[in-house]
């Protein structure tokens, strides 16, 4: 069974690793900036006894914005 677990992960890291290959530099940046958003909001929250998913949904936008706006 954890083999499974770690073949699964592998194949989701290199598809999503693959599927950015064709993307533009502002589409990499907002993809990025989003994901790092969506990490930092979801912890902040947290340790702040707040809902993580309000938090990475919120952080999510500020850094998909904030990618666009770096990489354009």
């Amino acid at each position: 069974m954890k083999n499974i677990k770690y073949l699964i992960a592998g194949l989701v890291l290199v598809t999503c690793l693959t599927g950015c290959s064709g993307m533009s530099s502002t589409e990499k940046s907002t993809l990025g900036g989003a994901a790092i958003g969506a990490g930092a909001g979801a912890g902040i929250t947290a340790i702040a006894g707040g809902n993580p998913w309000v938090g990475a949904g919120l952080g999510a936008a500020a850094g998909g914005l904030t990618g666009y706006l770096v990489g354009k």
